[in-house]
């Protein structure tokens, strides 16, 4: 039997679940939800729990290859993570000490459990892995994105929109329910399409105090509760299960949405669409599994410099999209700006983009004809015929590459060359002439 269940886990796709830390007989341990477990497992997927421990911040390479992230509830995230210094406080002092005192179990900031949850949501982001967020875990998925929170919601979105919704409830933890309109066309739209009428609202299970205020830019709301929160949002560009693609955030609880009778391993949800959000992700999770062990085959050092160059291209292009988004910029030194603000290891990963750019440009034929123009003639044939010989094994090296990527990569590579032109030209527009 144990050899059965190796077997099985070498074969399964592998889902990373960050466990929650709490105090049981004077001790810490560490948790994880069972109703997140069963779903992940019902639909044929590994949970692979990675333990809330001081260190593993720092180890997380040692539980690839994973093929999704699913983050659930815990603490609060960290104010410092995504607070705008140049807004003021949205809270007193005061209020601030009431908010620890009402929330005692949930306002107290975990540090190591952000600095995990971040990093992985940053893995997914820039390696397009399968991601799923429920609660606080959609809650760091746009903190990851640059997006920010309220502090606490009833206080700061209900003074601004005058209407009260209770988001927790400490003596109903699974029975709370409260309504949210759901926004057509989306992927809820979709799950919930059986259950719903002109109103387009389902009653959800919540328990959050905190949640979105202002929703990163790459993200599309799925849903909003009545005081306007945005309770479910999805990366558009990033949505096509079948495709592997899934990086979704919902606030509410689908997992548990089951009536009181509800036993395991069929449970009676409130609604047909409440565990279609684990199904279609679990789909997405094994065609991404699928579609890595194509890229297997390839020589490792080639599978490398291939993981480097596309890591190095969709942080640049994060980091430009963010700053343009983000602040309303429109400018070649936006992206400049980014670049200095990044880590020195960032601005390494970065250095592997821009040293294959440098290597890999092989003159077009304005550029041939312009060399010509400027004096390549039969006097200097031979230097600018070896030239040419050097910028055709590179543009043949650089083709071989691309015929080992997919599709989709290629595609994502080529955009990123547009912004990038679109970006020195207009960086070379604002430079003096020396």
């Amino acid at each position: 039997m144990e050899g059965g269940v190796e077997e099985l886990s070498e074969v399964m796709p592998r889902v990373l679940i960050v466990s929650r830390r709490t105090v049981r007989k004077n001790k810490f341990v560490n948790f994880v939800g069972e109703y997140h477990l069963d779903l992940i497992l019902s639909y044929g997927a590994v949970p692979v729990i990675v333990p809330r421990v001081t260190g593993v911040s720092s180890l997380l390479d040692s539980f690839e290859p994973f093929h999704g992230v699913l983050l659930c509830e815990g603490e609060d995230v960290d104010p410092t993570l995504y607070m705008d210094a140049s807004e003021l406080p949205a809270l007193t002092p005061e209020e601030l000490e009431e908010i620890k005192a009402a929330h005692s179990s949930d306002t107290s900031i975990d540090k190591d459990k952000d600095s995990i949850e971040l990093q992985l949501a940053r893995r997914c982001l820039e390696r397009n892995i399968p991601y799923m967020g429920i609660c606080r875990g959609s809650q760091v998925l746009n903190v990851a994105c640059g997006g920010t929170l309220y502090q606490d919601v009833e206080r700061e979105l209900g003074r601004k929109s005058g209407v009260t919704v209770q988001h927790m409830d400490y003596a109903n933890y699974d029975g709370h329910r409260h309504p949210v309109t759901i926004v057509k066309d989306t992927p809820l739209h979709d799950w919930f399409a059986d259950s719903l009428h002109d109103d387009m609202q389902i009653n959800v299970n919540s328990y959050h105090h905190q949640g979105v205020k202002r929703l990163s830019a790459r993200f599309r709301p799925m849903a909003h509760a009545p005081d306007g929160l945005v309770e479910g949002f999805y990366d558009p560009d990033v949505y096509k299960p079948a495709e592997g693609k899934f990086i979704v955030g919902l606030q509410f609880h689908p997992e548990r949405m089951q009536h009181e009778e509800s036993t395991n391993p069929n449970p009676v949800f409130d609604y047909p669409g409440c565990p279609r959000a684990y199904q279609e992700f679990v789909k997405a999770v094994v065609a991404y599994k699928k579609k890595i062990e194509k890229t297997t085959t390839r020589a490792p050092w080639i599978e490398k410099q291939r993981k480097e160059l596309v890591y190095s291209f969709s942080l640049a292009k994060n980091l430009y999209e963010e700053q343009r988004k983000g602040h309303s910029v429109h400018n070649g030194n936006s992206a400049l700006l980014a670049l200095q603000m990044t880590s020195s290891k960032s601005q390494q990963e970065l250095n592997v983009g821009a040293h294959f750019l440098k290597a890999n440009s092989p003159l077009n034929k304005q550029q041939v004809n312009r060399l010509h123009q400027m004096g390549a003639t039969v006097r200097g044939s031979k230097v600018f015929q070896h030239a040419l010989e050097i910028n055709r094994k590179k543009e043949s090296a650089a083709r071989k590459w691309l015929e080992d990527m997919s599709r989709e990569e290629v595609h994502e590579l080529h955009e990123f060359y547009k912004m990038m032109v679109d970006v020195s030209q207009k960086v070379l527009d604002e430079k003096p002439n020396s």
